[in-house]
């Protein structure tokens, strides 16, 4: 079905109507430069998105409720992760609210062959004999295949009890220019030479390295050796809410300065870079 999360009543509906056993939560807006000029839509979205998803999950007696996060979240340099983060926070109050319904967060970072993941952008710029274009040298990111990610959040979404942050292991991060240089010399031509790389400098929010978990966490191994849990995190319930109401009324003016200003505030780690 299409529908938005940001629509309460509509989600309402679809609740009532197939009463979900379990619900992967994906939906966001997950593009980073995007969501620097747009902190107010990202809020509306991600936060308020999730919000609508938990209360419905929770009111219809949804058995578990997984909510897909990323590595963006931790200590977050941009709007995109700071709302994460900010969605990881409401499902650790949700777990620890008493409810029926297991909450639990996966976290990982890029998904290979995903909308606006690198190697299709590559391939088109490489097919078009354009140059490639790469943001800094030195940047690296964690990479896992399409049924890997699926698989591993299903294991984790199967293994929980409420509460836990899975982190799903990425193996070693990947340079960026390094993964440039292999898909150039895969189409048979050689790099610099038959195909310029070019540096375009770090997007506003882009940080040179992603982590997978907060310093205060933990973590704990599984019987899956992919699959780690970082602690939970006491969340202060009525701070949190009196915030997000805060937060909700600034997103809903519109107001940017504001809303990141809010933000940074839900979010202690976060340290927004402009670059």
């Amino acid at each position: 079905m299409i529908a938005s999360v940001r629509d309460y009543d509509k989600m309402e509906c679809i609740f009532k109507e197939y009463k979900p056993q379990v619900v992967f939560h994906a939906a966001a807006h997950k593009h980073v430069p995007l969501m620097e000029t747009s902190p107010a839509e990202a809020v509306k979205n991600n936060i308020f998105g999730t919000w609508n998803m938990v209360t419905l999950a929770e009111k219809y007696d949804t058995e578990k409720f997984v909510m897909i996060s990323t590595d963006k979240a931790v200590n977050p340099t941009n709007v995109m992760g700071a709302t994460k983060r900010c969605c990881e926070m409401i499902v650790q109050y949700k777990s620890q609210s008493g409810s029926k319904t297991e909450f639990v967060t996966t976290r990982f970072g890029n998904v290979l062959g995903s909308n606006g993941s690198v190697i299709p952008l590559f391939r088109r710029q490489i097919e078009a004999g354009k140059p490639v274009t790469v943001t800094h040298p030195d940047i690296i990111r964690y990479f896992m295949t399409i049924p890997e990610a699926v698989s591993l959040v299903l294991q984790a979404g199967a293994m929980a009890s409420g509460g836990e942050i899975f982190v799903l292991d990425m193996g070693d991060p990947v340079k960026i220019t390094t993964l440039a240089e292999n898909l150039i010399r895969m189409y048979g031509k050689v790099p610099y030479k038959d195909v310029e790389i070019r540096f375009t400098g770090l997007r506003p929010g882009e940080k040179l390295f992603e982590e997978l978990l907060m310093d205060e966490e933990g973590l704990k191994s599984t019987a899956n050796k992919k699959i780690f849990i970082g602690n939970q995190i006491d969340i202060e319930p009525q701070q949190l809410l009196t915030k997000l109401d805060k937060l909700k009324e600034y997103a809903e003016l519109n107001d940017a300065d504001k809303t990141v200003e809010m933000l940074c505030d839900i979010v202690p780690t976060f340290n927004h870079k402009t670059n």
